[in-house]
């Protein structure tokens, strides 16, 4: 008896659902995207509206055989593909494949990968939604069109190698215009006044107010004239204002707010985030219940989420913690989302708890914990706060001194918020008309500080907030700017810092295609091609409208002059100019096939290069050099020895300063399930 084929994107996916389907079913993966624009040309027929060449995935052909024939042979195919634009498309492409027709019920999709979830959609296929298909396409043509014209432009103009995205290039712009904003800062000094009480208990207020206008000390004569005055006067307790305070539950998370709290709360890049949420929307094997998938889809915009999922979570909180922790809370996105159709992120069962899986794999566990506590807290009562606003006035100052005290913790039972402001800070009893004592005053001379440079998670928010790109987009973005060295992490900090090469191609971009670096043009892009998607807009009239003004950009910027890169001057860890050892003139830092490296700047007279050394820390067992990092010719890297050709010694993982207590050799990082370190003597099997 001849199966129904379900064809979903990834094999781990499959899995799952093949153990929930049974014997009837018959569940395969398509391995992401089958076919796609061709990557050794634009693939886009400009002179027939734009039409899409697309052609098979190069490598899929045994794949497409393979994923036919099953077709063939099975009763029925339902494609499975993810919830979204992408898993949309990818259907639509196996339709064209398959020789199956879109309008027909051939479509099955799930928020989430549980038993009940699966077997319900099964049940209720459509037709595949063109409108979404749409949506794909035009992003992908757009961002073909852009990253292919102006790529090569770049090559001719300033160096090879180089790219630009319509996503990237405005995010790109943006990690530029706060370093501009840092070099251009100027501080501006300013005063602070603290005057110690005390009453049964010491406490602290600051002068704030001056005639009921907020006070501004701009230098030390302005402060010792407001301490002269304070020394006249008295103080005087003016007002005491008591109330409650509540503390509500934050929205569960979006693909954003998920990327942004695991960057702070776990030091996850964007792009590690994305990969252990999608093991764990996928599938993992929970100790005594099976495989399953443990949260409903990562990518989302939406803060929504389902009757179902928030009376189950009621439930939860009302058997594990009691009736005062209940609440109904329900969230709105403050714009419009077209993105809905998806839930916030969350637990697929909420009584799957974190604990289950924490002996699974560290990384599935810390996630999981952060998306089940957020979950479950955003559905509990506010914390309440009982709170004290106390002013005190000196002749024409006012002092302020603030008191705060949990009374009930509320959802911050479960989630920690990470807020200063819910932290106890009691001062004593206070009447109005009491008049204090000052025990001593603080003056501190302070100035403002410039912005400060993005982290990954500082700057999915921006690139959220400035409508740059979507969930989907966030990750990758951020990757690629990184890969292509256009923007650095300074050592042993979180920050991202433009290279000279990224201003030179923002500079480049910002004069020769300015829609493509200008936010608000990409946010309105946005706008207009999520339109396609809900409001059935045309999308090959948003590249009608895109390419003309373009094409002639591209061909004034051909026309332009070559651009001289800036010398980036090799550095020691004094910050002294690193100085060639044949001639004696400042080493530069050059880009080559391998990566980084230094070349004297008295080239072509002096032809000397050196190796970048990277350190690891570690001292060579055998000479004593340093461990460091090297590349292949393969383009890995690996970790050798100083004293090469010397000394041989290398390692493919990289060693810690740890010796194996079994044999002596050095332990390595594996960063493997449930193994931290492990021997690098390859006849040793010793692990922690």
């Amino acid at each position: 008896m001849s199966k129904t084929l379900v064809i979903v994107e990834s094999p781990s996916k499959a899995k799952t659902i093949g153990k929930y389907l049974g014997s009837s079913y018959k569940v395969t993966a398509s391995v992401g995207h089958v076919r796609d624009l061709p990557k050794s040309k634009i693939g886009i027929d400009l002179e027939n509206d734009f039409e899409p060449e697309y052609i098979p995935i190069r490598g899929k052909g045994d794949l497409i055989k393979t994923l036919k024939k099953e077709a063939a042979d099975a009763s029925k195919v339902l494609l499975a593909t993810d919830p979204d634009r992408e898993g949309e498309a990818i259907s639509w492409h196996l339709c064209y494949l398959l020789g199956l027709d879109p309008k027909a019920p051939v479509r099955v999709t799930f928020n989430e990968i549980t038993k009940d979830t699966v077997k319900a959609a099964i049940k209720t296929p459509r037709a595949i939604d063109l409108n979404l298909v749409d949506a794909q396409q035009a992003r992908r043509v757009l961002d073909r069109l852009v990253g292919y014209e102006i790529s090569p432009v770049l090559w001719r103009k300033v160096k090879k190698g180089l790219s630009a995205g319509r996503v990237q290039s405005a995010t790109l712009k943006i990690i530029c215009d706060r370093e501009r904003e840092i070099e251009a800062f100027v501080p501006k000094e300013f005063w602070t006044i603290n005057v110690d009480f005390e009453k049964d208990k010491p406490f602290t207020a600051k002068v704030t107010d001056y005639k009921g206008e907020k006070l501004v000390i701009p230098d030390k004569d302005s402060c010792d004239k407001v301490l002269d005055d304070l020394e006249k006067g008295k103080y005087i307790v003016s007002n005491v204002l008591k109330k409650e305070r509540l503390a509500k539950a934050p929205a569960p998370y979006t693909t954003s707010s998920l990327q942004q709290e695991a960057s702070n709360k776990l030091g996850f890049p964007t792009k590690k985030t994305m990969s252990v949420a999608q093991r764990l929307y996928e599938g993992v094997n929970v100790p005594g219940k099976g495989t399953m998938g443990l949260i409903t889809y990562m990518r989302t915009d939406s803060v929504r989420i389902s009757d179902e999922a928030r009376k189950a979570c009621y439930g939860y909180i009302l058997d594990n913690f009691g009736k005062e922790y209940t609440a109904y809370n329900i969230y709105q996105n403050k714009k419009k989302d077209i993105q809905d159709a998806h839930e916030a992120i969350r637990p697929a069962n909420v009584f799957i708890e974190p604990d289950e899986i924490k002996d699974v794999d560290k990384d599935l566990y810390k996630l999981y914990k952060l998306i089940w506590e957020r979950f479950v807290g955003s559905q509990m009562a506010p914390a309440k706060f009982d709170t004290t606003q106390v002013n005190i006035d000196n002749g024409d100052y006012t002092l302020k001194a603030y008191s705060s005290k949990r009374i009930f913790n509320g959802y911050q039972k479960v989630y920690s918020p990470f807020r200063d402001e819910d932290k106890d800070k009691i001062i004593p009893e206070l009447k109005e008309g009491e008049e204090l004592t000052a025990k001593n005053i603080e003056t501190e001379q302070k100035f403002t500080e410039p912005p400060q440079r993005f982290t990954e998670a500082s700057l999915v928010k921006e690139m959220e907030d400035k409508n740059i790109g979507r969930p989907s987009t966030y990750a990758p973005t951020i990757s690629n700017i990184m890969d292509k060295e256009y923007a650095e992490r300074p050592p042993r900090t979180k920050v991202i810092k433009p290279t000279e090469l990224g201003f030179t191609v923002t500079d480049f971009l910002e004069e020769h295609f300015k829609d493509i670096v200008d936010l608000n043009f990409t946010s309105e892009m946005e706008d207009r091609l999520d339109e396609v998607e809900s409001r059935d807009m045309d999308w090959k009239q948003i590249l009608r409208d895109f390419y003309g003004p373009f094409k002639k950009e591209l061909d004034e910027a051909l026309q332009a002059d070559r651009i001289k890169q800036k010398d980036v001057f090799a550095k020691d860890e004094n910050g002294n100019d690193i100085l060639c050892d044949k001639c004696g003139k400042p080493m530069l830092i050059k880009s080559g096939r391998f990566g980084q490296f230094m070349a004297c700047s008295g080239f072509p007279d002096c032809r000397n290069t050196k190796p970048i050394v990277k350190s690891t820390g570690v001292k060579c067992p055998d000479c004593g050099g340093d461990i460091i990092v090297k590349r292949g010719k393969s383009g890995k890297n690996f970790y050798g020895c100083s004293n090469y050709p010397n000394c041989n010694r290398s390692y493919w993982d990289k060693p810690v300063n740890k010796k194996c207590p079994v044999c002596g050799e050095l332990l390595v990082e594996k960063h493997k399930k449930n193994t931290k370190l492990a021997c690098s003597n390859v006849k040793c099997n010793y692990t922690e």
